[in-house]
């Protein structure tokens, strides 16, 4: 069996993206720069109501191993799509970005794949609703033990937590990582995820991870502050590693009682969508190849530049050539 340097799990997601004013999204009743969670007669009026659409495989934490694989890492995803067109494009496009899609396409399921329709504001402000279909119904026996228990690196998705069997799956997945001596981690994914499964967070975060990456946002949310200093202090007093996004602000990295701040370029983002995806990738990737923490850092805030200067959540460029002239590799 392959043995891979980083395996993630989460939401195989197809993104449709779209460019709109914010008069658009008053009008449509979308909330800006968000993602929220819509049924399906819901995604087809939205859908319905795009002037023009670009579509790729999206999903957070799909974006973030397509990120890694697309520097080198030897990758894998585990995610559930339906035997459909969207499926099967979203399947081979995640294998043609160098990443084993783990599990084929399920024939015969009653709900299609998955799919978030993007409204991008001039601003560079997304606006994410998401249909969640088939991909929630990841389960434990979508995971395979032969594929986590031989991963150096296992990175989780926070949105499957809306379902109990994605619980499991995340804490079967994390415990085989282990045994096979890999670490595990999580990307919390959204306040509201945070909100809603709070103490289940809390518990994971505390028993069986190595590492969370969140933005300031959502690591306040674990702790229902709104001051980011008490909550790394908290989140760190029970995770070995705390990475913290802080948009223009930089990024802050809590190693035990080692901290580390790095800056960051400020620039004007063209679409913010997946900006925290391909930080956790460029960041990921250090750690996979044995950088040290302010290093994978400044890693992950190159990826990020790359991704937001142009339509889509995935790089368009070759990041591994800017890390070189940022000599950084």
């Amino acid at each position: 069996m392959k043995t891979y340097q980083i395996v993630g799990i989460g939401n195989a997601v197809v993104d449709v993206i779209s460019q709109s004013d914010d008069s658009f999204l008053d009008l449509m009743g979308i909330e800006k720069g968000i993602m929220q969670l819509v049924e399906r007669e819901r995604g087809e009026v939205l859908y319905a109501g795009m002037e023009s659409r670009v579509q790729t495989p999206g999903g957070s934490v799909a974006n973030t191993i397509a990120g890694a694989g697309a520097l080198g890492l030897e990758a894998a995803f585990i995610g559930r799509v339906h035997d459909d067109a969207l499926g099967r494009f979203y399947a081979e496009a995640m294998q043609n970005d160098g990443v084993d899609f783990v599990n084929a396409p399920v024939p015969g399921g009653e709900l299609p794949t998955s799919r978030s329709m993007i409204f991008v504001s001039p601003d560079g402000e997304r606006s994410m609703n998401t249909y969640l279909g088939i991909s929630s119904e990841l389960s434990s026996q979508d995971v395979s033990k032969d594929v986590a228990g031989k991963a150096s690196i296992m990175f989780l998705e926070g949105y499957l937590f809306d379902k109990d069997k994605g619980k499991t799956a995340f804490l079967e997945a994390a415990r085989d990582c282990h045994e096979g001596g890999g670490k595990t981690g999580i990307a919390i994914s959204d306040p509201f995820c945070v909100e809603r499964h709070r103490a289940d967070f809390l518990s994971l975060i505390e028993n069986e991870l190595d590492f969370v990456i969140g933005n300031e946002a959502e690591i306040c949310s674990l702790f229902e502050t709104e001051d980011t200093e008490e909550a790394l202090k908290r989140t760190a007093a029970i995770c070995p590693l705390v990475v913290c996004t802080r948009s223009g602000d930089g990024v802050t990295v809590v190693n035990g009682t080692e901290r580390i701040d790095v800056p960051v370029e400020k620039i004007v983002p063209v679409d913010a969508t997946g900006a925290g995806d391909q930080f956790a990738a460029g960041f990921l990737y250090g750690l996979a190849t044995s950088r040290d923490l302010e290093t994978c850092a400044k890693m992950g805030n190159v990826c990020a530049r790359e991704v937001i200067s142009h339509i889509g959540p995935r790089p368009e460029v070759s990041v591994l050539d800017l890390l070189r002239a940022e000599g950084l590799v």
